[in-house]
């Protein structure tokens, strides 16, 4: 596996290893507050940004400028998108969730608009 396939499996790797660090240490404390936060994280950053790196590793084809800029949407909008669930969660501002998630749903478009343009 290269260039961004490889990116996004290995971002998918190590969100499933602090995704899991992170339930153990729910379980060890019984303080589960941050659950939405921890399952965003094994949710859209594991399962999503494994499958993004799947497809883009099996169709190779669809690796190129397009699939930069969905990386980095994908990345960045974890990356904000999980803190700030846990930010709100614990009585701060919603604004970094906000901002993960339209993150997250700008590179599920990007996605989106790859898919139908590699399926024809």
């Amino acid at each position: 596996m290269k260039g961004v396939a490889n990116w996004f499996f290995t971002t998918a790797a190590l969100c499933v290893m602090l995704g899991m660090a992170w339930g153990i240490q729910m379980a060890a404390t019984g303080d589960h507050s941050l659950s939405p936060a921890h399952a965003h994280l094994n949710l859209v950053g594991w399962v999503t940004m494994g499958m993004f790196g799947l497809y883009y590793h099996n169709v190779p084809e669809a690796v190129g400028g397009l699939a930069k800029v969905h990386f980095a949407l994908a990345f960045f909008g974890v990356l904000n998108m999980v803190p700030g669930i846990a930010i709100a969660r614990t009585g701060g501002s919603e604004g970094l969730a906000i901002i993960g998630s339209f993150l997250t749903i700008a590179s599920m478009l990007v996605f989106f608009v790859t898919v139908v343009r590699n399926g024809r």
